[in-house]
């Protein structure tokens, strides 16, 4: 142990030496796990809307008014023709093109049904979608509100209805700053820990300090030892002021079991650490250690479940995502951060995890070679 303890010594005054990147490690997560929250938003709003109003007639009017009062929509105006307002979507103006024709209001009274027509700026998937669901909702509730006027009073006793009361557990207000900053936190921490261990063993490749310690009796699993366990303490360090950051700012504070979630964050920094190191064992360059890392993480992000379910994701991407341990994380995160889960919940996912551990710390060693 004396030898891991010196060269612990080492390493954490490299790493306090250089102020700069002490510095870097703890600002850029914290301004990170600000910014993103309030940028990362699920919800659409502000969605342009050109009005083609054929009828002009008082149930008209009252449509567009539902419609602008909802908060989604934000009214472009009126246009005389269908295609003066589809210009506006050409020009990315518009995002919805609503066409009320004429005799609207005639049509709906005598036959008791009107047709309107939506064209909708498809180019975004997601503001499409949910733009003309929300659209399609307003004048659902438009049409019942009209079916309800007509409806005249009765003796009798009305027909059954069924009401649905949702209850919504775990987020009741449905804010998505809940939803993401558990997932943020945890990619931060990955990036921090993934890309500071694979630059590690590298950066004394590059100024030659590599060639001293090989020519050393310090055994391999003592090497790896000493570079992993100055940054699980920092990463530790970074989770930390990520939950306080996420308290302060959103008011976020994990309901489940503390001691369960740094224990799996414990084994998890292990995980991505033992990875980083091992990248860093087949790297020759700085230059080439960040740019495999940045391929990998990319991966780990975009199939992590972060912005993406992973139950809605095709057959042969739910068995990759099992490969990706930044999807535990995740899931672990808002299980203990939301729901009020403890170590029986996440027992499973640190069984897993501890695989993922051995495995890449284990790989890292073997891989290592001593050359004087």
């Amino acid at each position: 142990m004396r030898t891991v303890k010196f060269l612990l010594q080492k390493e954490f005054r490299q790493i306090f030496r250089n102020r700069a990147i002490l510095a870097l490690i703890i600002v850029m997560p914290v301004m990170q796990l600000i910014i993103l929250p309030l940028a990362a938003d699920y919800e659409v709003k502000n969605i342009n809307l050109s009005v083609v109003d054929h009828d002009h007639s008082p149930y008209a009017q009252q449509l567009v008014a539902k419609i602008t009062a909802s908060g989604y929509f934000r009214l472009q105006g009126y246009h005389a023709s269908f295609k003066e307002a589809y210009r506006l979507i050409e020009q990315d103006k518009a995002d919805l093109v609503l066409e009320i024709p004429r005799g609207f209001e005639r049509d709906l009274i005598r036959n008791g049904h009107q047709q309107l027509f939506i064209a909708v700026n498809a180019i975004n998937g997601t503001k499409a979608g949910l733009g003309s669901a929300y659209l399609s909702s307003i004048l659902r509730d438009y049409n019942d509100g009209i079916r309800m006027e007509w409806i005249a009073p009765t003796r009798f006793r009305p027909a059954a209805t069924i009401e649905v009361i949702p209850a919504n557990r775990f987020n009741p207000l449905l804010s998505y700053q809940f939803f993401m900053v558990p997932g943020i936190l945890a990619i931060l921490l990955t990036m921090v820990g993934g890309f500071l261990s694979a630059l590690n063993i590298v950066k004394e490749k590059e100024i030659g300090t590599i060639e001293q310690i090989n020519v050393t009796p310090i055994k391999k699993h003592h090497f790896i030892l000493g570079k992993l366990i100055p940054f699980w303490v920092l990463g530790n360090v970074v989770f930390t002021v990520g939950l306080l950051v996420s308290w302060v700012i959103y008011g976020i504070f994990p309901k489940g079991s503390i001691p369960a979630m740094y224990g799996f964050i414990s084994i998890y920094l292990l995980a991505v650490l033992g990875f980083g190191l091992l990248i860093s064992t087949y790297t020759d360059t700085q230059q080439q250690a960040m740019f495999i890392m940045f391929f990998f993480m990319m991966i780990f992000i975009l199939m992590g479940g972060l912005f993406t379910s992973i139950d809605s994701m095709p057959p042969w991407a739910k068995a990759v995502s099992r490969l990706n341990p930044v999807s535990y994380l995740v899931e672990v995160m808002r299980m203990i951060v939301l729901k009020g889960s403890g170590w029986a919940d996440v027992f499973p996912h640190l069984g897993a995890m501890l695989g993922f551990a051995v495995v890449l710390n284990g790989w890292a060693i073997l891989n290592y070679r001593k050359k004087s």
